[in-house]
């Protein structure tokens, strides 16, 4: 049997090594250097746990990798449907990748449904394993088949494994005291036993998984790695299956450390503990569960032992209010969302300007508008985030790039909040929130002092001579005001979000003082101290590719490609988007031509040409998926070309 190894788009990436031994009678051995993989089925057939656990060994093994799970916003989408097909594809390697692939060199399809919706993605050659015993006429003719594509030729292009999964499943589990549909269900694991075959993935980390995750149920365990097993050996003794694959570990790929396999939702949990203990204050989070932000919620309800309370709130404005409570009370104060939670947040948003308390609002972005897409990705929230709420309420805007890069940014925002006294959003998005990658764990040195100092006493001498406490008097470096604890003694001010006057902070209606608080805020604001964009460009490009957030793979990709295909590009990408950094201005100067690659309709080259008078290019997509590195690469090299 021969592999397609990767698919042209692929390739160009990086060398693939085809070499195959055999020893005796033994099962060949190819070796590759990248793979990637598709699995595929009912929302109910737990193809984001088979995923999960394949990546899980994936990255124990030592190569690097990057997954993009895909799944319906039903919580049970109809069985055997297009709209109900769940997928989770991982992209993994023995160097430095930077997406889960454009295109799957292996995909395992659980029914019709899911060989019907991703076999347009595969490259010719690539290897298809299907369960052949879903395929009946009925379940067929549900997504459209007239024929069997398994019998009429229309997957002659592919090396094609039709195994029989429920039955060998349900067969590997008669001894066990167990209905037919309950022996069913483990076909998944069945799945994973052969494809952790196929590429010598290791297996011990998933039993003890199985064991702890059915750990009142032990029948159930034993049931499951029974089935885990059964694959394996069905993978070593089938004839169907001549070779097998080795992906070596990513040796080189990563700096010297202790690494673990992370998805950027709980990268950016443990972002904000770490963050409230190198501030040395507790962590508050007011959140109500919406997809794709309510993971963060759940794991941060895990962690009371370092100091963190979660509160689940009944809505949007009280988990936000509360939050801002906390703030007020002396917390590192955090709300999670998505778009629409925003929404209904701008008003306490909009309060926390005002009051001048740092309060980090983290924006999980979906595909919109309304209800829109809940588990699809998008990156359209940023103009809200600039600029949704009333009056001028400027609010820092700090996005991660990658899912590793979620802890980073969560402790840059806390950052920016506390030393400015201001709430602050942190734009992630679906597919940040949902993929994963190694993460090296740092070392505690290497997190950044957050400690602060709290208001202690007067700050404020009167013309008669008199201390007293002004909660609007500001540090002249920062601009911030002081933050002052409820309760100490001397230190009562008025709280509202009526506008305050100056350095007092009692009301005011003078014209005078809300145009000087109205441009001391924004002043703030644009003096927040944030590093220069770093320029890659390392021919003198005449081209610039400008992104920001979770474009930032598909776009390096497609650079990668376009730079070995001998065309000379710049690449530059945004964490801070408000403000941006003081040089983005000149580097913009530079170049003849800006192309911004956007997962929207052109937010941020909107930003870009209003504030800088830059004929930014923008390239949109808005699809729910996040770019194909091929894609980006043609659309570039048009660019430069035009």
């Amino acid at each position: 049997m021969t592999s397609q190894v990767s698919s042209p788009a692929e390739q160009a990436d990086g060398p693939v090594v085809g070499e195959q031994r055999k020893a005796g009678g033994a099962k060949g051995v190819r070796r590759l250097d990248r793979v990637i993989i598709r699995f595929a089925g009912d929302s109910g057939d737990g193809m984001q746990l088979t995923g999960d656990r394949f990546t899980s060994e994936t990255a124990s093994f030592g190569n690097d990798l990057s997954t993009l799970p895909n799944f319906p916003a039903e919580i049970r989408a109809p069985a055997g449907t297009l709209p109900g097909v769940s997928s989770f594809q991982l992209h993994f390697a023995d160097h430095d990748i930077l997406t889960p692939g454009d295109a799957p060199n292996v995909l395992v399809a659980m029914n019709p449904a899911a060989l019907k919706a991703n076999i347009g993605d595969l490259p010719r050659g690539a290897e298809v394993i299907v369960n052949t015993d879903e395929f009946t006429k009925r379940a067929m003719q549900k997504v459209g088949y007239g024929t069997s594509p398994l019998e009429d030729g229309s997957l002659d292009g592919y090396h094609l494994h039709p195994v029989p999964l429920t039955t060998l499943t349900v067969e590997a589990l008669k001894e066990f005291d167990l209905s037919r549909k309950e022996a069913e269900r483990s076909k998944n694991m069945f799945a994973l036993g052969l494809l952790s075959w196929m590429y010598h993935r290791p297996t011990e980390g998933t039993e003890r998984f199985l064991k702890s995750k059915f750990a009142k149920k032990p029948d159930i365990a034993a049931a499951n790695i029974a089935a885990f097993r059964a694959g394996w050996n069905f993978g070593e003794t089938t004839e169907d299956f001549a070779v097998s694959y080795e992906v070596a570990p990513a040796a080189t790929a990563f700096p010297p450390g202790v690494y673990r396999n992370i998805s950027g939702n709980l990268a950016l949990s443990y972002g904000l503990v770490a963050a409230s203990r190198q501030a040395d204050l507790p962590l508050y989070l007011g959140s109500y569960p919406i997809t794709p932000a309510s993971d963060i919620l759940h794991e941060l309800s895990k962690h009371k032992n370092f100091g963190v309370r979660t509160f689940q709130a009944e809505d949007e404005i009280a988990g936000i209010g509360a939050a801002l409570g906390a703030a007020f009370g002396g917390s590192l104060a955090v709300t999670t969302t998505s778009g629409p939670g925003v929404a209904l947040k701008s008003e306490t948003i909009g309060l926390a300007v005002s009051l001048e308390l740092p309060l980090l609002v983290v924006d999980i972005q979906r595909g919109g508008p309304s209800t829109g897409l809940p588990t699809k990705t998008e990156q359209a929230d940023l103009l809200q985030a600039m600029y949704g709420r009333n009056g001028e309420a400027p609010v820092p805007i700090v996005a991660p790039r990658t899912p590793a890069d979620c802890f980073d940014a969560a402790l840059e925002a806390a950052r920016i909040a506390l030393t400015y006294r201001t709430p602050v959003f942190l734009l992630s998005d679906g597919y940040l929130a949902n993929g994963s990658e190694p993460w090296r764990i740092p070392d505690l040195d290497e997190l950044p002092d957050l400690r602060v100092q709290f208001a202690q006493g007067p700050n404020h001498t009167l013309e008669d001579g008199s201390e007293v406490f002004w909660p609007y008097k500001r540090d002249p470096q920062t601009l911030a005001r002081p933050w002052a604890i409820p309760g100490t003694p001397g230190l009562e001010h008025r709280i509202g979000g009526i506008e305050k006057e100056d350095g007092t902070g009692n009301i005011s209606y003078s014209p005078a003082n809300h145009d000087f608080m109205v441009r001391t805020r924004q002043a703030k604001i644009d003096g927040i101290d944030v590093p220069d964009l770093v320029v890659d460009d390392p021919h003198e490009a005449r081209t610039l590719v400008l992104g920001w957030g979770s474009t930032y793979g598909p776009i390096t990709a497609a650079v990668r490609r376009l730079r070995r295909a001998g065309e000379s590009v710049a690449q530059a990408h945004l964490r801070h988007l408000n403000p941006f950094p003081k040089n983005l201005g000149s580097v913009l100067g530079r170049y003849d031509k800006v192309v911004i690659p956007e997962m929207n309709l052109g937010q941020l080259a909107t930003l870009i040409r209003a504030k800088y008078l830059v004929d930014a290019q923008s390239y949109n997509q808005v699809n729910g998926m996040p770019f194909k590195a091929e894609q980006l690469a043609a659309a570039l090299k048009e660019a430069i070309d035009g």
